[in-house]
């Protein structure tokens, strides 16, 4: 699992999110930070908290081929 901070020009303020290793949100903050450093401990704390394990499947797709294109 990662922890991500984000932010948006609607919501200025820094929010975490943890994603699972397929890029799946697994659970994102409602409360604003004014730093990256303070929403990704916060999310760290949050994740620690939740103890789980990732058991996504993380490994890329593969693309069907295109026939007739080059």
């Amino acid at each position: 699992m990662q922890v991500t901070a984000i932010s948006n020009p609607r919501f200025p303020e820094w929010r975490w999110r943890i994603c699972d290793y397929a890029g799946a949100t697994v659970e994102e903050s409602h409360v604003g930070f004014p730093s990256i450093a303070a929403a990704v401990a916060a999310g760290t704390k949050r994740l620690v908290s939740m103890n789980v394990v990732d058991r996504s499947d993380s490994t890329p797709r593969a693309w069907p081929p295109r026939f007739g294109r080059r």
